[in-house]
């Protein structure tokens, strides 16, 4: 599985299966998307970032990877973690991957409704 930013100058590959898919609807993950963000977790062995993202700490423990050229939100990482997610919307091509689930549905824009029966926390 491979993925890129918008201007193409961050890329990853993922060497492994990915983790289940979440969407996330959290009020800062709204922000730095646009509407809600899906992604996977990946052990950091298994994927390779090519370019160089930029790092936003929007939390204590947390980090938010994105291009420094076209902004792109990439990456999610907790300190001290050995993994990482990526953006499903950056992936290139099928994924084969499948969403599992919503997080932070209390936070979620009042514009949409969630009604595809994936479990809603």
């Amino acid at each position: 599985m491979r993925g890129s930013c918008l201007c193409g100058e961050i890329s990853f590959e993922i060497a492994s299966a990915p983790g289940e898919v979440w969407a996330c609807h959290c009020g800062q993950c709204r922000k730095q998307s646009g509407h809600y963000w899906a992604s996977a977790e990946v052990a950091l062995g298994d994927i390779a970032i090519a370019g160089a993202p930029k790092w936003y700490r929007s939390s204590p423990k947390v980090q938010r990877g994105f291009c420094g050229t076209c902004g792109s939100f990439l990456f999610w990482k907790v300190d001290g973690r050995d993994s990482i997610s990526f953006a499903m919307g950056a992936v290139d091509g099928p994924s084969g991957a499948h969403l599992v689930r919503h997080i932070f549905t209390a936070d979620k824009g009042d514009y949409y409704q969630i009604g595809d029966g994936v479990p809603q926390e």
